[in-house]
């Protein structure tokens, strides 16, 4: 067992598959020569040859296109869209043709095939470089999101979309990609999709967060701690489907909760999750429900990227509202 990064993690269940399965193949931009914009792939082309590990023109629409004709016929691809915000132009393919061929063909093709896309912000990165458009991908009938928020996670989860028979899209914080180690074990053992994770338990006040924002969240429980507020942590890790039966539960048991996510507030998941508690759970409740949220406007440029952010001082401020409502 090794400290891996979550690059490394990610290049490491890459290559598992590529291992295991000779009609798993990766390809996208600069996935081959260069390793990927971030690294992801490096070596693989090297070591696995250059018709599993492929570089493609730089056109998202004709990444997501291949990606659906192969697993139609049976291959299993995984693509890469360099950040998110490229993925607009794919949309069609993922909507239209990859998230309905199941249901097109009565379950006679299916088409189990991932796409991965670094997102989010926190990297001081330029426009459409730091999008956090994962309410509009879960929106899609058919269509898996998952998003890891450490490097075992993004292992074991990695391998559970490449072996799922359906379309994944799954989103990478790229914030994390280097921020913390852990010990991951090249196992080959895939975490289960649809599960979230309780991160810590609590019995004051639930806090719903993935990706990079269950890092702040865990900062902000560290401190409501210290206040004598014992805060439960859901990592919720796959953002489609919904967990529903693991936040319920928790919100029953602590009568609170906290939803935070980078993406803008209007329309985001954090407004589903809420709806769904006051639609199951509105008797355990003893607050409102707050988000804690990005702000309804594109994510600005690098000076201003930190008041965008959602950061463990606004999950604080918010738990401390919570608490005291009567």
């Amino acid at each position: 067992m090794t400290d891996l990064t979550m690059i490394d993690a990610i290049r490491m269940a890459l290559s598992r598959a590529l291992e295991d399965d000779p009609d798993f193949i990766v390809f996208g931009e600069d996935v081959g020569i260069d390793g990927g914009v971030f690294r992801a792939t490096d070596g693989l082309m090297q070591r696995f040859g250059a018709t599993r590990v492929r570089d493609t023109p730089l056109a998202e629409t004709v990444i997501a296109g291949m990606a659906v004709g192969a697993a139609a016929q049976g291959l299993r691809p995984v693509a890469e869209i360099q950040f998110m915000g490229f993925l607009y132009s794919a949309i069609d393919q993922l909507a239209n043709h990859a998230a309905r061929l199941r249901n097109r063909t009565r379950g006679r093709i299916t088409c189990p095939m991932v796409l991965r896309a670094p997102y989010g912000g926190g990297v001081k990165a330029p426009e459409h470089h730091s999008e956090s458009m994962e309410a509009m991908l879960a929106h899609i009938p058919g269509l898996r999101v998952v998003v890891p928020s450490s490097p075992a996670r993004a292992y074991g989860l990695l391998l559970a979309a490449i072996r799922d028979p359906d379309p994944v899209v799954f989103v990478e914080p790229k914030r994390l990609y280097r921020a913390l180690k852990e010990p991951v074990q090249d196992d080959g053992v895939a975490l289960p999709l649809d599960r979230a994770q309780v991160v810590r338990p609590g019995d004051d006040l639930t806090i719903v967060a993935w990706g990079a924002m269950v890092a702040d969240a865990g900062k902000a429980a560290d401190a409501l701690a210290e206040r004598g507020i014992s805060a439960e942590l859901i990592d919720l890790s796959s953002l489609k489907p919904i967990d529903r039966a693991t936040i319920r539960g928790s919100v029953q048991k602590t009568g609170r909760c906290i939803i935070v996510h980078e993406a803008p507030l209007t329309a985001g998941l954090g407004a589903e999750i809420a709806a769904d508690l006051a639609e199951h759970c509105l008797t355990s409740l003893l607050a409102p429900v707050i988000r804690v949220t990005g702000y309804d406007t594109v994510m600005p440029y690098a000076r201003l990227e930190d008041r965008y952010m959602p950061d463990a001082a606004r999950i604080q401020a918010s738990a401390q509202k919570v608490m005291e409502f009567a």
